[in-house]
């Protein structure tokens, strides 16, 4: 594709988005039968008025007004939230791991286009936020799907990780004049390796001075933070006064008690991530920190990982967020993670609906914009076929999806005229 055709291209997307989202506001009603509300509720024959991207009221299937949507026959709720994604990574014209940026052998036409391609997916299987926990190439992402110009789940990102090491990251004061320099950059939250990787064996690389220097900078910053951690850095972590934990594995069981009591929320991955990572493991080895040996400390520590979560979901008062570490391959298929979460360690289909829903928007302090079916809140609104309180695999089979008001796909038929 020439220039000139890649711009005309652009534009063209721009101005249907557009055109979609000015025929979209008018008021919208959503006539439904059955829906969450993404806080532990369901209601039956409810109608749900839009207006300006927002949800104007859920009322009686009488209440009319605008153009109206038949969604009976499917399961409606809040679009989804995943808080832990790498929504940048990508596979290169090789087939193998790029990674976030520009790969070996690729255009930086090809990595964007490839970005692009993740985001759509990503709405497209009715998660209509996310949380990448970062790369610098996620800001230019994020804040083009902010601006309408490509479609795409809103997206929070950290722009970079901290990983407490080299010349800018070695001591306290250097930490907290990175979490500064993020803060200006515009990063959403701060995300910090409290551990090496798993396929290292999770050794904690932090102190708990660099931990704590971290986390109160953050919070002076107005910044929220997640810490990958396992082992003994999750308890460093909690003590640390960091906000969210990921992965946790190989950590004392007491410690998800200290986290339920210290209100700090937590997201394990039950099957995703693991999943994915075996399906393409020809794509990633080789490429970085990928090797076998790497690859077998996976498969050895999945077993203990589902343990571990089970004995999450017994921990009074624990908070439990829906994060699936997505990276590149997953784009598309982030709704395994709650067939796993059901399925595989025994959550209950509502719970790990909620996670994604009205917990993940709390954890990120956006309750009060996402996360379910009230009215003031924004129109993230999905539905599926069938219902994922019987059977959790509907959660595959998302046929209608709104963001903002807009709708981007519509597999439930065609909306009737306005009453």
């Amino acid at each position: 594709m020439t220039g000139g055709a890649k711009r005309a291209a652009a534009i063209g997307l721009a101005l249907g988005l557009a055109a979609v989202a000015a025929a979209q506001a008018r008021p919208i009603v959503l006539r439904t039968s059955t829906a969450l509300d993404g806080r532990g509720h369901v209601l039956h024959d409810a109608a749900i008025v839009i207006e300006h991207g927002k949800i104007l009221r859920v009322g009686e299937a009488g209440d009319g007004g605008g153009r109206v949507y038949d969604l009976r026959g499917l399961t409606v709720m809040p679009g989804w939230i995943d808080v832990h994604e790498h929504i940048s990574w990508h596979f290169g014209p090789d087939g193998k791991l790029a990674g976030a940026g520009v790969g070996k052998g690729e255009t930086p036409e090809q990595a964007y286009l490839a970005m692009a391609a993740n985001a759509w997916a990503t709405l497209e299987a009715g998660f209509t936020t996310i949380q990448s926990v970062g790369a610098p190439a996620d800001g230019p992402l994020r804040d083009a799907i902010a601006r309408g110009e490509i479609p795409g789940p809103r997206i929070l990102t950290a722009l970079r990780p901290l990983v407490g090491r080299g010349e800018k990251t070695g001591t306290p004061e250097q930490i907290r004049r990175f979490v500064d320099e993020d803060k200006a950059m515009g990063a959403d939250l701060i995300k910090i390796f409290a551990s090496s990787s798993i396929r290292d064996g999770g050794r904690p690389t932090l102190s708990p001075a660099q931990l704590t220097a971290a986390c109160q900078e953050a919070k002076r910053d107005g910044l929220r933070t997640l810490v990958h951690a396992y082992g003994p850095a999750v308890e460093e972590a909690v003590e640390a006064g960091c906000g969210e934990i990921e992965h946790g594995m190989l950590m004392p069981l007491g410690d998800l008690r200290l986290m339920a009591a210290r209100h700090v929320y937590f997201d394990p991955q039950a099957g995703l991530v693991f999943q994915n990572y075996f399906d393409n493991e020809a794509r990633y080895l080789g490429s970085g920190g990928y090797t076998s040996a790497g690859f077998a400390a996976m498969r050895r520590v999945w077993p203990q990982d589902l343990a571990m979560i089970r004995a999450a979901l017994a921990t009074p008062g624990l908070q439990i967020v829906f994060g699936t570490d997505a990276v590149a391959g997953a784009f598309g298929h982030q709704a395994e993670e709650f067939v796993a979460r059901v399925e595989k360690v025994g959550m209950s289909p509502m719970r790990a609906l909620e996670s994604a829903q009205g917990v993940a928007a709390a954890s990120l302090g956006m309750e009060d914009q996402i996360g379910a079916l009230a009215p003031g809140l924004d129109a993230d609104i999905i539905a599926v076929e069938g219902d994922p309180l019987r059977d959790i695999t509907a959660v595959r089979r998302v046929a209608f999806v709104m963001k903002g008001g807009v709708i981007y796909k519509n597999w439930a038929g065609q909306a009737g005229s306005g009453e």
